[in-house]
């Protein structure tokens, strides 16, 4: 689940078998198993993956055939192969699992299981619109998100119940109003939605971060995105993304974002210590693309040697090119880095064409790493 769930509300918000048993269910009210599924995702989170599929065949002793296995098994799948291309092997299982739990969670007709069958229900939904959107797979994104908009309306009625579904409901009440204002030409569509709440969806978000079981890590990253992205507010945005760096150490996703926050509030001497101990060793190359460009913030911006930093930028997007969407948000950063670099330099029209390329994401292009 990377930054999984911000794309699904996006998505939702342009957008207008194996039956339950006693065995099955209510597993969110078993505080022992709750437990242990809150180590698993942890576990993977930090991608000690032995040590997840341990706990995983606890969980599975317990409650065979329960949506939540098919959850963590496409999870753990997703994030050993992070980040998780439409060309890797690995993807078949991925997206079996993710369906499966999909299809045993809406084949629950009992009431009193709604509550944990809506939440894996989403969560699988969510990770599988992440998936297909990183890869540009848009006509496999469609047919979800017809589905989805009346599922995220009904997580308000059991947020009471169940703390995750806080989530889906403060990421709906932040994004129905925010995104709008970061992309005006989509306000007539929102209108058919119902009415967000900015401050609401914050507080929801930051009350599932602390006390979520299966989506405090990305009630977490989603605040650190919020708080960069559209709130611009980076000294708030740290507190998400420092938690998630000492939370999970050894997981590349929140490694970077903890560096690019580190850049935006000019803190470079500590971004560059963590630069540096990422070596080709130690780093996949999907980190050592984005790093690439962080070392050419440090040059433009601690060092002022703008030619090394040309020479990181364009590198570093060559590099990011073979990651599909996930590399697009740094990609922007080093585009952003050149048309800067070049207007310096008074090169208008090569500055012009950057500059254009920046446009194309919008919730991106005001950052631009001065303190």
């Amino acid at each position: 689940m990377r930054s999984i769930y911000k794309k699904l509300i996006i998505c939702i918000i342009l957008s207008v078998g194996l039956g339950p048993n006693t065995a099955n269910a209510q597993l969110f009210q078993d505080t022992a198993t709750l437990s242990l599924i809150k180590k698993d995702i942890d576990c993977i989170y930090n991608m000690k993956f032995k040590d997840s599929h341990e706990i995983y065949l606890r969980i599975k002793k317990s409650y065979p055939g329960h949506p939540v296995l098919y959850l963590l098994s496409g999870m753990q799948t997703y994030w050993k192969n992070y980040p998780l291309l439409n060309t890797t092997p690995e993807h078949v299982s991925f997206e079996a699992d993710l369906r499966e739990c999909i299809r045993i969670s809406e084949n629950n007709k009992v009431p009193a299981y709604e509550a944990e069958y809506l939440l894996t229900n989403l969560c699988a939904r969510g990770m599988l619109m992440e998936y297909y959107n990183s890869n540009n797979l848009t006509f496999e994104v469609i047919p979800l998100v017809t589905s989805t908009y009346k599922k995220v309306r009904h997580a308000f009625s059991f947020t009471g119940i169940c703390v995750d579904l806080q989530y889906y409901t403060g990421v709906y009440n932040y994004y129905r109003e925010a995104y709008p204002m970061v992309y005006p030409v989509y306000k007539p569509l929102v209108l058919l939605l119902p009415s967000g709440n900015m401050k609401t969806g914050l507080k929801e978000l930051q009350h599932a971060a602390v006390n979520g079981v299966v989506l405090q890590a990305e009630s977490n990253y989603l605040l650190a995105g919020i708080y960069l992205n559209f709130e611009k507010k980076y000294q708030q945005a740290i507190n998400y993304s420092r938690i998630l760096h000492k939370s999970y150490p050894d997981n590349e996703l929140y490694l970077a974002l903890y560096i690019k926050n580190l850049l935006l509030l000019g803190h470079y001497d500590e971004a560059e210590n963590l630069i540096k101990a990422t070596s080709e060793e130690t780093g996949t190359k999907y980190l050592q693309a984005q790093v690439i460009i962080f070392k050419g913030v440090l040059q433009e911006k601690k060092y002022h040697d703008n030619n090394l930093a040309k020479q990181y930028y364009h590198s570093g997007i060559s590099k990011l090119s073979h990651f599909s969407g996930y590399g697009s948000e740094n990609t922007t950063y080093a585009n952003s880095g050149l048309s800067r670099i070049s207007n310096t330099k008074k090169v208008t029209a090569n500055g012009n064409q950057l500059i254009g390329e920046t446009d194309k994401l919008v919730a991106f292009k005001d950052i631009n790493f001065d303190k």
